[in-house]
């Protein structure tokens, strides 16, 4: 009482008083002279000394403030200065701490604004390499001064919280007291606590009036900011497509004097910037193409090619008449012309009248962590699965699949051109996973020696076959020949891994094509698919990875690259490219889609090496390409196939009874068309009779081959793989890579001529 109390401090006020320091363990706490301004706090032993001798000063722009108890509180600057101080009262302490709160949030604020300084009104746009950091430093200041208002509401908010209950039993305390000699203290604290609350409202109207006016100052500046980023982009695009240019039309001008004069009068008005015209590069494209450094990069930039290349003929461009001449458009116009949607379907009327439904899928529910728990780790195809995670096809017919778009081999036979029908197969590749997009359902695993005969002849021209070759791993052989001079053959291995996140497919094995006109022998292998959400969420697809597909003839080869799915990619998802290159590595066309709904082909009328990556120190390849036109498009699905598993028109038929087909196939399976009925339970028992029915098969053809082995003295056991003989395959070397593989050694349709099956074994 001896002292006056400090009246309530404001911003920017000087606030002076004593408190108790804590010096050691031998001396405790000492009184010392403490003052707060401009931000510092400082502290003397006496009042006498502050015109001498400072003993210590802590900056508050820095430094944290902790309240420990009633009296006690702690200011430190992250270790290097720290005060243990203890006020007298309460009421002091708390007065105390909203001074320093206030201070500390003016010296941010000022030390925020001495960091802008210069920026309210630029006299002139900042240097390319500063604009961007000045910007970052506001925002980033500002970002500081709102958090630690903020921070100040909360702390005010947290006060008035506390020191209301406060009052509030203070007051009812006061109710019960009767006149007595503890009344004089009673009310006394009451009015303590009465003024400390009215301190603390004030202290939070002030930093919510502080905060609401920072918050309106800084308004105006962020939409300057806004719009001296989105000038600036579009000047670094400019810039951008002005390089790129002027670097092609120099290439040009290097390796042919007679390209230059048009190109440099093509050139000229988009120096004066000028809208791009049907020969530039969108805005759209660069930022795709320029922008990517947080993805996988691209190899490669297209760009049209100039109009001159569309209007002029091989005679009259000098060094690239043999990439135009008379067939500048050989592919994009007169092979899509001379190959017409399937002509033959037209004219010959099907067979039979295929189905277009099956039975709705039930809607049953399944606990997937009871039963994926324990499959970590391990291989898809050794875990026992329940039907509810199927679809009612085998393998062997999402195998048969593959040629849902036979058609484009058929435009590929009728190809004068090897690049040109290269870039037909290369499509079909593509167009073989446009019906997993939405397909998340589990194929049958198929039995060993199970096989399925897809019979196209009359509706498109081919007739397949594939059989399961090996169980472990699984392994499967395909073979198609078409009427239309092309014959495709392959072998495809699964390994599979589940990540308990993901489901890793890893197709293994080769796919050839062979064209029976020209010779030309293409082979290439399948990317990994990715099924994700395995057990929360919504089961997804993607594929990625990289395609090589190539003429073993001509040497020719198209390299694909799926692009894996990333949250922060600005590409379209699905993406496919691909470019088309002859034996020395010359670039003729280059390809453009997606998986799930299209593939586009461009012709290459000149390749340059772009300037530098930033992030990665690579080259990019720029390609000047004529209009693109479409090789594939997917084929819509059939009306309710939402209820129906998601399948195609062709998927919807693969199961339908057929007559005449062997006892070994896939239609056969009484699992699978329990299934596909509905009958979900009976499919469920029935599939488990026939995983151990192959079982004890395996036991006994295990147990014969011990026997041929003992009786040859021969000192090992062959495994499942050299002791089973495929039925219609045979294993043998691949002429073209030199891979063992499985080739259909014929038959097959001879003995379904002939109804002749006794060679089959009883596998259902």
């Amino acid at each position: 009482m001896s002292e006056p109390k400090a009246p309530t401090p404001t911003p920017g006020d000087t606030y002076k008083g004593w408190l108790f320091k804590w010096t050691n363990y031998i001396k405790g706490y000492q009184r010392r002279w403490f003052v707060l301004s401009n931000g510092l706090l400082s502290y003397y032993r006496t009042q006498a000394e502050m015109g001498h001798t400072c003993r210590g000063t802590i900056n508050l722009a820095t430094a944290n403030i902790v309240v420990e108890d009633s009296c006690n509180f702690v200011i430190s600057n992250g270790g290097a200065q720290t005060y243990h101080l203890k006020a007298s009262t309460e009421v002091e302490r708390q007065r105390w701490i909203t001074a320093l709160e206030l201070a500390k949030a003016k010296a941010v604020s000022m030390q925020a604004e001495s960091d802008e300084s210069g920026d309210e009104c630029p006299t002139s746009p900042p240097a390319s390499g500063q604009g961007v950091g000045a910007r970052n430093s506001e925002v980033q200041s500002t970002l500081r001064t709102l958090g630690s208002k903020v921070e100040d509401l909360s702390t005010c908010n947290d006060l008035i919280a506390k020191h209301g209950s406060a009052l509030q039993r203070s007051l009812s305390e006061l109710e019960g007291v009767r006149l007595g000699g503890d009344t004089s203290d009673k009310i006394r604290q009451v009015t303590e606590r009465a003024t400390l609350f009215r301190i603390t409202s004030n202290a939070m109207i002030n930093a919510c009036r502080d905060f609401l006016a920072l918050a309106q100052a800084h308004s105006k500046r962020w939409q300057k900011a806004l719009q001296a980023e989105r000038e600036q982009r579009v000047r670094l695009e400019e810039t951008l497509e002005q390089l790129a240019k002027q670097h092609n039309h120099l290439e040009r001008a290097f390796r042919g004097a007679t390209v230059l004069p048009a190109s440099q009068s093509n050139a000229a008005p988009d120096s004066k910037g000028s809208v791009p015209g049907k020969g530039d590069v969108s805005d759209e494209d660069d930022e795709n193409e320029f922008f990517d450094a947080m993805e996988d990069v691209q190899e490669f930039i297209t760009v049209p090619a100039d109009p001159k290349y569309h209007r002029r003929s091989g005679s009259n461009v000098s060094g690239i008449s043999s990439e135009i001449g008379m067939d500048d458009q050989s592919l994009d116009e007169q092979s899509l012309a001379s190959n017409p949607e399937s002509p033959q379907s037209q004219e010959i009327e099907p067979v039979r009248k295929r189905r277009t439904r099956i039975p709705d899928k039930p809607n049953y529910s399944l606990n997937l962590w009871s039963i994926m728990k324990n499959c970590i780790g391990k291989e898809l195809s050794k875990i026992p699965m329940p039907v509810n995670f199927n679809e009612p096809l085998s393998m062997l017919q999402r195998l048969s699949e593959d040629l849902e778009y036979s058609d484009l081999l058929d435009k590929a036979a009728k190809c004068q051109s090897s690049l040109e029908q290269l870039c037909y197969v290369a499509a079909f590749t593509v167009s073989s996973y446009s019906t997993t997009v939405h397909r998340t359902g589990k194929p049958f695993n198929p039995l060993l020696g199970e096989t399925f005969e897809l019979d196209r002849l009359r509706e498109s021209g081919y007739r397949s076959l594939c059989e399961q070759v090996s169980h472990h791993p699984p392994a499967a052989a395909h073979h198609a020949i078409s009427e239309r001079g092309w014959t495709l053959r392959q072998e495809i291995a699964l390994a599979s891994k589940f990540r308990g996140k993901y489901l890793s497919i890893m197709p293994l094995g080769s796919i050839h094509c062979i064209f029976e006109k020209s010779g030309n022998h293409y082979s290439w292998k399948k990317v990994t698919t990715t099924v994700h959400n395995i057990i929360v969420g919504k089961l997804w697809i993607d594929q990625s990875g990289e395609i090589d597909v190539v003429n073993h003839k001509t040497g020719d080869r198209c390299h694909l690259k799926f692009a894996p799915y990333s949250y922060f990619s600005r590409d379209v998802a699905r993406k496919v490219t691909g470019v088309v290159t002859d034996k020395e590595g010359k670039a003729h066309y280059v390809l453009s889609g997606t998986w799930d709904e299209k593939m586009e082909c461009s012709r290459v009328m000149q390749s340059s090496r772009g300037g530098e990556n930033g992030t990665e120190g690579r080259q990019k390849t720029v390609y000047q390409t004529l209009k693109a036109r479409e090789l594939w498009r997917k084929t819509p699905l059939p009306e309710g196939a939402e209820t129906m598993y998601y399948f195609s028109s062709l998927a919807l038929t693969l199961n339908e009874p057929e007559e005449g087909v062997a006892p070994t196939d896939s239609r056969l399976r009484p699992d699978q068309r329990l299934m596909e009925q509905g009958r979900w339970e009976e499919a469920n028992a029935e599939k488990q009779r026939l995983e151990e029915k192959q079982r004890s098969v395996r036991r006994e053809r295990e147990r014969e081959a011990a026997r041929t082995a003992n009786s040859t003295e021969e000192g090992k056991t062959e495994s499942e793989e050299d002791n089973y003989k495929a039925l219609w395959f045979e294993r043998t070397e691949d002429p073209a890579t030199g891979e063992p593989t499985h080739i259909y050694k014929g038959g097959y349709w001879e003995a379904k001529e002939q109804s002749n099956w006794e060679c089959c074994p009883d596998i259902f």
